[in-house]
């Protein structure tokens, strides 16, 4: 785990008065920022978050993927989410950071604009995808509710789906 990772779970657990136990009913996310909206992932599908490492790019792939980094000898994909969902490509900053997606043998890397924090939700305040993006082919998972905001939690087998 990253200490970027460390670092964000500690000071929500330090943040964190409620006595949620780690049982059934809770789900874990780490929380980031694409454009104006937040989203969501289960924590323990991420493999490492890092600051924006040099790439190099691949011909004749989708505009969002931007192509592919070496982290430790594995040659991962790097996709900007930002491109992925519709958005403007936006010149990383302090902010920025890549994380790793892990889920089986697929990995992948995604460009984020900023990390929120570690989450912990109880899974009676995730709702369903709204009616219209809801089914298989869906990128979101649920609606994650909190007291001061709503976030996205998204499908980790879609975000690593090659459609490239």
């Amino acid at each position: 785990m990253s200490d970027k990772l460390k670092e964000i779970i500690n000071n929500q657990n330090k943040k964190d008065n409620l006595s949620i136990s780690h049982s059934d009913d809770v789900v874990q996310l780490v929380g980031f920022v694409i454009g104006e909206e937040e989203y969501a992932v289960p924590i323990l599908s991420i493999q490492e978050i890092i600051k924006p490492i040099e790439w190099t790019r691949v011909p004749q792939t989708p505009a969002y993927i931007l192509g592919v980094f070496n982290l430790r000898g594995s040659v991962i994909p790097l996709i900007d989410l930002r491109v992925k969902f519709g958005l403007k490509a936006k010149k990383h900053n302090d902010e920025t950071r890549f994380f790793v997606l892990k889920q089986g043998n697929e990995v992948a890397g995604f460009v984020i604009d900023r990390l929120t924090m570690a989450l912990r939700i109880k899974k009676s305040d995730i709702g369903a995808a709204p009616d219209t993006v809801a089914g298989d082919d869906s990128m979101i998972d649920g609606v994650g509710k909190q007291e001061d905001r709503i976030l996205t939690i998204l499908k980790v087998n879609k975000l690593l789906e090659r459609d490239f």
